[in-house]
Parts: C-alpha cells; structure tokens; sequence
C-alpha cells in the first residue's frame, strides 16, 4: 500500500509503457512540450470531461470521475465511466472507456493505461470490471478490452516498475524509433543524434541544410 503523498498520475503509466523518456521528461523533470498532437488530444479530452453526465435506458455516464488507488499508489481523472444495468436490473457494473486521438498502438499503452483505471475502480468500488474500451479519434470506433489476468498482472508490475523508476529520479539516453518523429519532445529530446551518437552540431547542420534546399513553396505550406 502507498501513502497518498506518493501517488503518481495514473497517465505515467502509458507514459513509461511508450517511452521511459518520455516518462522521465514528464514526470521526474516536470517538462511538457506542444505539438499538434497534444493539442488535439487536450481539446478531445475538455470536450469529454466538460460533456453532461447522463442517463441513457440502462445506462448511466458519468464523466471526469476522480479515481485513486492505494494498492498501486495511482490517482487520475477517468474520461467516461458508463454503468451498465446487469440483466436482472439489480446492480450497475462500471464500464471506463478511455479517450485517444489517434489509432490502436502496437503495444499495450493504452491498454495498461485503462486496466489501471480499471483497477482503481474495483478498489474504490468493491466490484470487478470484466471489460471496457478504447474510443481512438482517427478511426472514430472503440476498441474494446477485456481485463482478463493476463493484462491485469502486467498492470500491476508496470505500477511497481514506474514507482521504483520515479523514485531513482535519473532520465535514460533516447534510443530512436519511428514513433519518436510524432513526439512533441522530438526537439528537446533530439534522439537521432543522441540515440544514433551522431554529433548534436553536425545533426543540426544537416537538417538546417536540408531545410534551405527545399522548395520555397513547400517551406510556406507548413506554417
């Protein structure tokens, strides 16, 4: 069990499942970088958590729940919680549907990420969440999850990794991967001449040249 005071946000999970530098620059360096796809997801995620709660037939939705475990030492703020009514029309069963921009990842980030909140659920409600789903913007459809042990224990040791990880306070060098040209730290982080041990000055002076030597035209359409 952890004490409140060392509760980390549920979202380092998806974090350090993606990239352990990433999760680093975050949450032990406090450093936050834009790019068109963190807007994006932040206005995704205000129009979710700013929607109405409501009431549809057999089903309660219920938005922007504050959710916390002690068992992990994990706190967030859930984008939807649906309570589904249990056939017998008894017992309303929570169903997290976590919000993304863009399209199922290869790894389960995203997955953990919802199995975490998942977790905290049960703890705080007594109650055992047998699935929920992944709602991805660019593909418009959700992408359900089903909670079975599997996932659920990989949940836990990625909890325990990351308090140990936070703990140590040290960010790792890049190591370079497609994803990270999608990564709002790309500039910060600079993991092709880190990651590939080219020189940061001879990096920067193939790219600035590569940029002079493009059309004007083109230079002009992607302000």
């Amino acid at each position: 069990m952890y004490p409140e005071d060392d509760f980390i946000q549920l979202s380092a999970l998806q974090h350090f499942v993606f990239c352990k530098r990433q999760c680093a620059l975050i949450h032990i360096e406090q450093a936050w970088s834009e790019n068109r796809f963190t807007a994006e997801g932040k206005i995704m995620h205000d129009k979710v958590h700013e929607g109405p709660s409501e009431t549809q037939k057999d089903t309660r939705i219920t938005r922007g729940l504050v959710l916390h475990s002690f068992a992990l030492g994990l706190s967030a703020k859930a984008d939807v919680v649906e309570f589904h009514r249990t056939e017998n029309g008894g017992n309303w069963v929570p169903f997290p549907v976590e919000y993304k921009r863009g399209k199922p990842k290869r790894d389960d980030c995203d997955k953990v990420q919802l199995c975490a909140q998942t977790l905290c659920l049960e703890e705080m409600l007594k109650v055992t969440i047998p699935c929920g789903a992944i709602f991805y913007g660019k593909t418009r459809h959700r992408l359900d999850v089903v909670f079975d042990d599997a996932l659920r224990q990989k949940t836990i040791e990625i909890a325990k990794q990351l308090h140990v990880f936070i703990d140590a306070g040290n960010t790792p060098m890049p190591i370079y991967t497609e994803k990270c040209d999608s990564c709002s730290f790309v500039d910060e982080c600079l993991p092709k001449p880190i990651g590939r041990k080219i020189p940061v000055k001879e990096y920067l002076q193939k790219e600035l040249s590569k940029a002079c030597s493009e059309p004007r035209l083109k230079r002009d359409e992607s302000k």
